[in-house]
């Protein structure tokens, strides 16, 4: 069966093609790298951190599945920041390995490159789920209020502006996330659906960043979402929440040869006005 081609192609070396050796340098000598900070997510709570440019981020299942959050912003400018709807046009609505993160408008540009995936070989299930979605966005509590009439404060959204709140950032800084090892697709009535998590103590998601960053990440309520959260079989899922960690490490220097940070996008934003002359 022919398959219909991506609206979003680049040409051979354009700016959609990754140096899949560059990166595949990282797992392969990854026990030479240095730790350089680590830490536990408790459940139903968020946390943001630093990651430099040029360093590795790994968010690990260190006691079982869980479903997390990820937002990721420019750590000089929060106005860029990860793009999930342009993410899923020029790579795809489930990311893995060498697959990157883009940034928003005006600036366009790779945050992350992802370089490590345990759940890589998962693919297609018989149900059409696939891991680490972007097709989806983060729980919060308006949509919960309105279909349970009951107030919760510890949603992703929320999660994540109590996260963000030591930077300076706001709940209108909070943007569309990577469900980091969620499991999701859509149904044949072309509606979202979210599967039990098939992440297992020890998986991983790794990714590079492509210059400053500050990410920003909450425990979902719903743990590995083998619980419904909503509708007529909802119960607390507490007993399926298990505490991510995060670990950043810094590169051998020479694993960095010839690599440079990501650039913002090259088109001059003029959008076809014209500056007034004086006397016009």
């Amino acid at each position: 069966m022919s398959l219909t081609a991506a609206a979003y192609r680049a040409s051979p070396g354009g700016a959609l093609d990754v140096d899949r050796e560059f990166y595949r340098k990282f797992g392969e000598n990854f026990d030479e790298h240095e730790l350089v900070d680590s830490f536990v997510i408790p459940i139903r709570s968020g946390r943001a951190w630093e990651v430099p440019a040029g360093s590795l981020c790994r968010i690990v299942t260190i006691e079982g599945a869980q479903v997390a959050d990820l937002n990721i912003w420019n750590r000089h400018d929060p106005r860029e920041r990860m793009w999930a709807a342009r993410t899923r046009q020029l790579q795809a609505a489930h990311v893995s390995t060498f697959d990157r993160l883009w940034s928003t408008l005006p600036f366009l540009r790779p945050l992350v490159t992802i370089t490590g995936d345990s759940l890589s070989d998962y693919g297609r299930d018989e149900e059409g789920g696939r891991v680490h979605d972007l097709l989806g966005t983060r729980c919060d509590p308006y949509v919960n209020r309105m279909l349970t009439g009951e107030d919760f404060d510890f949603h992703c959204h929320s999660n994540l502006t109590r996260a963000v709140l030591p930077y300076g950032l706001t709940e209108f800084d909070v943007h569309d996330v990577l469900n980091v090892f969620q499991c999701t697709g859509l149904n044949d009535e072309d509606r979202y659906f979210m599967k039990t998590c098939p992440a297992r103590k020890g998986d991983y998601f790794e990714f590079f960043a492509e210059t400053d960053i500050l990410c920003a990440l909450s425990t979902c309520p719903g743990g590995d979402l083998s619980v419904p959260m909503w509708g007529p079989d909802a119960r607390d899922p507490i007993d399926v929440c298990h505490p991510p960690g995060i670990e950043v490490y810094r590169p051998k220097t020479e694993l960095l040869s010839g690599w440079q940070p990501s650039t913002r996008a090259a088109y001059a934003n003029a959008h076809g006005l014209q500056s007034p002359r004086w006397g016009d």
